[in-house]
């Protein structure tokens, strides 16, 4: 597959972007399918599917960059991955930079949280120095072979010095050369506007809509108004499929049987054709 790195500058050009959360190559398929332009690679959802295990920095760079790799081998979607704190200091950024774009990237997602993080609409963060953040993100510039591979800063700051401060470090992320800025739990429509009457016209500013979160879940097109370029529903796949899961799960403990449910699953075939089997069968006869 080829690289979608330059895709993505592009889209950003021509407006916001809606990009759905994913956590694996058949959840990338499918959004694919849907018709979405990008796709953002969340670790939170991550941890919920591989670890059954909160966002709480369990994860590791290996389980996001393999989990990367499996995504853009799929699909043809620039993806937008959530690479936590880094992993770790400097030298850590720069061995996740280099390993998600070797793994398809299309724009890398470090946060100023200390390690372990945790989810941002959870309580209890921390953050590191400024200086350190800038520092981490000099080093993700550094580190990237591709220039169109784009960084996106954010900062957690908003809770735990609040949003004044939050601002200034999104500043200090900008002039130290981050493509774009992501001010993590903006709390009111008063507070978004904030942020985008400080940056929007500056930088692609991300918006993240957490069902249930600190943030105000708007449409994309209430946040493109308010000047967000970029918008996201990391976990809003998990917790569908969770609900869903549940409810599949225990008519099947109860009645024995799927007949409940058949109804509100895909056939034998419809599945075959979601993941191109026919496709893939024809090709294994060309070598027949």
């Amino acid at each position: 597959m080829t690289r979608q790195t330059k895709g993505l500058a592009a889209l950003l050009a021509r407006g916001t972007v809606l990009a759905p959360g994913v956590y694996d190559a058949f959840s990338a398929l499918l959004a694919e399918q849907a018709g979405f332009d990008a796709l953002y690679l969340s670790g939170a959802s991550i941890a919920y599917t591989r670890l059954g295990r909160s966002d709480v920095g369990l994860t590791t760079f290996t389980e996001v960059a393999d989990t990367l790799a499996r995504i853009t081998e799929r699909v043809a979607l620039p993806v937008i991955v959530d690479g936590d704190t880094g992993f770790g200091n400097a030298l850590n950024v720069q061995r996740a930079v280099r390993g998600f774009e070797r793994a398809g990237a299309s724009m890398i997602q470090l946060e100023d949280q200390t390690f372990p993080k945790r989810c941002g609409h959870l309580d209890g963060k921390s953050v590191i120095p400024v200086d350190e953040m800038c520092g981490k993100l000099r080093a993700a510039l550094d580190a990237r072979a591709d220039p169109d591979t784009l960084i996106l800063a954010r900062t957690d700051a908003l809770a735990v010095e609040g949003l004044d401060a939050a601002l200034d470090r999104a500043e200090r992320y900008l002039e130290a050369g981050a493509d774009a800025l992501f001010v993590e739990a903006l709390r009111s429509a008063e507070q978004m506007d904030a942020a985008c009457g400080r940056f929007a016209s500056r930088a692609p500013l991300l918006a993240n809509m957490v069902e249930g979160g600190k943030t105000p879940v708007q449409s994309v097109q209430a946040l493109a108004a308010r000047g967000f370029r970029i918008v996201i529903f990391p976990g809003g796949a998990a917790r569908a499929v969770a609900h869903t899961l549940r409810g599949f799960y225990d008519s099947l403990f109860e009645h024995g049987t799927t007949a409940p449910w058949q109804g509100r699953m895909v056939k034998f075939d419809e599945l075959n054709e979601i993941i191109g089997t026919p496709a893939l069968m024809e090709e294994a006869r060309r070598y027949g």
